[in-house]
């Protein structure tokens, strides 16, 4: 076949394969196009053409992982929707993106890291949601028992310009205190102080509302592993609502846990500080899809803060 018939032919099928939703068949003649492109004699400008390939494959890849966001909240049960629409909804100025940020919350607080670290890998590119993204970002590397890979995500972004200093040092404080509740001996290096975080006039620096929560330790009573503590990492917070996952395994726990129980001395550890504080669990509710299905997501309001 005539070279540039046959990749004529090519790009006909990538975007049938496209707009079938057939991502997989269509990214896999991108390549096969690519590859084309990279043989022949025939192709002026080649340079040109594969960076056009390669914006139609970026296009391919957003195109599925919408497609994937969407399904993922469809196979979420009524309960599990109505849960992350009402414990973690989001205020009047965040109403532009609170349908993205409410779909990439649902799949971090129903276990499903791998998909929400998609959506979250989208939503950092917005400037209002950066830091918040960020963080969730290293959420569902912790969720997915890839610290080093969280590491390695701190470092990308320190080498970036992606951040302001004073944004990348609350994300560095955020995993830090996650290395050190973890035991790991690891300091992560700082930022560079910018000019854009010093306050030339005296003023002083707006506060964060709440602090980030990292893990946190729930006393048990005699009847249950003889009063020793439970250490579960949270999973997802927005200001004093938390939320962590109990295995399906824990049946004692997953009975003791029920909503509406107010657990006192509950430990939380957060950036750089430790403190007790009482709870009152708000809601209890099984995982139904992904790969944590049948586990349970506790969720918690954090009290007298």
């Amino acid at each position: 076949m005539d070279i540039i018939k046959h990749i004529k032919t090519l790009l006909r099928e990538i975007e049938v394969y496209r707009t079938q939703g057939l991502y997989k068949e269509a990214k896999q003649r991108c390549r096969q196009l690519s590859e084309l492109i990279l043989q022949s004699d025939q192709v002026k400008n080649k340079q040109k053409v594969l960076d056009a390939v390669s914006k139609k494959i970026e296009d391919i890849e957003n195109g599925a992982r919408k497609v994937e966001a969407v399904e993922a909240s469809g196979h979420m049960s009524t309960k599990e929707q109505a849960l992350v629409k009402n414990l973690f909804s989001f205020s009047e100025e965040d109403k532009t993106d609170s349908a993205d940020l409410e779909g990439a919350t649902a799949l971090l607080v129903f276990g499903q890291y791998e998909k929400a670290l998609s959506e979250f890998n989208e939503l950092i590119k917005r400037d209002s949601l950066r830091v918040d993204a960020a963080k969730n970002i290293l959420r569902c590397h912790i969720g997915l028992s890839s610290i080093d890979n969280a590491v390695t995500q701190y470092q990308q972004w320190l080498s970036s310009s992606q951040f302001p200093s004073e944004a990348l040092g609350k994300i560095r404080s955020f995993l830090q205190d996650i290395l050190i509740t973890k035991g790991i001996d690891k300091s992560l290096p700082e930022p560079e102080m910018a000019i854009d975080v010093i306050d030339v006039e005296g003023h002083e620096i707006e506060e964060e509302g709440f602090i980030d929560i990292v893990s946190i330790e729930i006393p048990l009573n005699d009847e249950l592993q003889e009063g020793k503590g439970i250490g579960l990492d949270v999973s997802f917070q927005k200001e004093n609502m938390i939320s962590v996952i109990i295995p399906s395994t824990n049946q004692d726990l997953i009975d003791y846990f029920k909503v509406g129980l107010r657990l006192n001395d509950v430990q939380f550890f957060a950036v750089a500080i430790m403190f007790k504080e009482s709870c009152v669990i708000t809601a209890k509710e099984q995982i139904e899809s992904g790969p944590r299905k049948g586990d349970y997501t506790l969720v918690m309001e954090i009290l007298n803060t």
